[in-house]
């Protein structure tokens, strides 16, 4: 498990270990959102990087009866 401490200008610093696994460089951004009562970090990723990211799923939706024409 990764630690880090905040120092007293209330900043961290991330492990190399997890900066190697996200693939952090300096100046990279950040979202921190609240997950099951913690924090979760997660790289900000542009949208051009998300392209492609749902390919294979079946978007195929059942009409309900009521709402066939």
């Amino acid at each position: 498990m990764n630690t880090v401490t905040v120092s007293p200008k209330l900043q961290v610093v991330i492990p190399l270990a997890v900066r190697q696994l996200l693939k952090l460089q300096p100046g990279a951004k950040l979202v921190v959102t609240k997950f099951n009562g913690g924090r979760r970090l997660m790289p900000l990723r542009p949208a051009a990087k998300l392209r492609g990211i749902a390919r294979g799923i079946d978007i195929t939706v059942a009409a309900e009866p009521d709402r066939v024409l």
